[in-house]
């Protein structure tokens, strides 16, 4: 015999160490002890009747010691109760003779419950023995043991299902568990990105505009006004933003990151060489494209040093451009959190994503999406 599986044993350790299941499961399996001491009464008399009582109360001490064992985790005095236990049924059956399979069906309940993966040999084995036994020993003036081996088999296999099902359902809350930690780590994951995302688009903007009000303020007054009118439009606009991230509704659209990748890029100076519509995105990519254009325009306004950013359109890719320097600064650009989180968001569809440098000069962001159907397809 192994030592209890560590993944079997808990859930029942757990159930009789537990309030009421203790005292259900265990009240119960004193029944068959109690038929035991019935039958040694009826059995035999006097001095024997005596020392049959007095191993089958014993039986029921180790038992009793065996549960509170496994409700305290206390392992190591399993075994050696379980030994206990079979040698007081052995000594028990001169006293009880077939009732004395009683105490049997105690014992191998408890061995379907802790080596599930034995039950079914050590099952037969007892139940072959309560039912021939009797009817092999013609002292006792029976015949097979049909009642015992019975109450043997269905006990013990009762038992061993239980085991199964607690083990089953403590396996449903552990998972359960790290279902919800999952989903709230990826709710964090979530929110993060879209505040990233968010934010340092409009606090790009908002920045780039403030700067273009102050040096406008010696200029033309009213212009600065106007600019800051829009930094205010702009402040009010990422607050809204945020409450969104956070409660997990936020729209964006192709649309209208463009609109705001054209405004932002006029605030900041550059050339903005944009699609004046996006008739050819199909509605499912076009969320996902707006964000890239929002990175996108974002990064060329904060990086790139540039006088022209374009964007290309298909109905199956987002492609932006710019003609600001490509070398070891922009590089760095690849690990910032913004492309990683545009990584995230296109590879949760199936797409690829491109950065990197142009010849002779110029920087190229390019994310490409599978087609979902070819009917979706449009010009530019």
């Amino acid at each position: 015999m192994t030592e209890p599986d560590r993944e079997n044993t808990p859930p029942l350790a757990h159930s009789w160490a537990g309030g009421w299941r203790r005292i259900m499961l265990g009240t119960g399996m004193l029944v068959f002890p109690t038929l035991t001491a019935v039958a040694v009464s009826g059995d035999v008399g006097g001095s024997a009747a005596v020392a049959g009582l007095a191993v089958v109360i014993a039986f029921s001490l180790c038992y009793v010691l065996l549960a509170l064992a496994l409700g305290r985790e206390r392992r190591s005095f399993v075994k050696p109760l379980l030994a206990a236990m079979t040698a007081l049924f052995l000594a028990s059956l001169p006293f009880a003779h077939a009732d004395a399979f009683f105490l049997a069906t105690v014992i191998v309940s408890v061995v379907a419950v802790l080596w599930r993966r034995h039950t079914l040999p050590v099952v037969a084995a007892g139940t072959v023995a309560a039912l021939l036994v009797p009817w092999a020993v013609p002292a006792w003036h029976t015949g097979p043991g049909v009642f015992q081996a019975l109450a043997l088999l269905f006990t013990s296999l009762t038992c061993g299902a239980f085991a199964e099902i607690a083990a089953t359902n403590r396996a449903l809350v552990a998972a359960r568990a790290e279902v919800a930690r999952l989903a709230s780590e990826a709710e964090r994951n979530r929110i993060a990105r879209d505040l990233h995302d968010l934010l340092g688009h409009s606090l790009t903007a908002i920045t780039v505009k403030s700067r273009l009000a102050h040096r406008l303020a010696a200029k033309d007054l009213d212009q600065a006004v106007a600019e800051m009118a829009a930094v205010e439009s702009l402040s009010r606009q990422a607050l809204a933003d945020v409450r969104a991230a956070v409660t997990g509704y936020r729209e964006v659209t192709i649309a209208g990151e463009l609109a705001r990748g054209r405004e932002l890029l006029r605030a900041a100076g550059v050339v903005a060489d944009l699609p004046k519509a996006a008739d050819a995105v199909g509605p499912e990519q076009r969320e996902l494209f707006g964000w890239v254009v929002r990175e996108g325009i974002t990064n060329v306004v904060r990086h790139a040093r540039a006088s022209r950013c374009s964007v290309l359109l298909t109905p199956t890719s987002v492609e932006i451009r710019d003609d600001g320097p490509g070398g070891a600064g922009r590089g760095l650009i690849g690990a910032g959190k913004g492309l990683t989180g545009l990584r995230e968001r296109v590879a949760a569809v199936g797409g690829t994503v491109e950065a990197g440098p142009l010849d002779p000069r110029g920087w190229r962001l390019l994310v490409t999406v599978r087609q979902a159907d070819p009917r979706s397809e449009g010009t530019t």
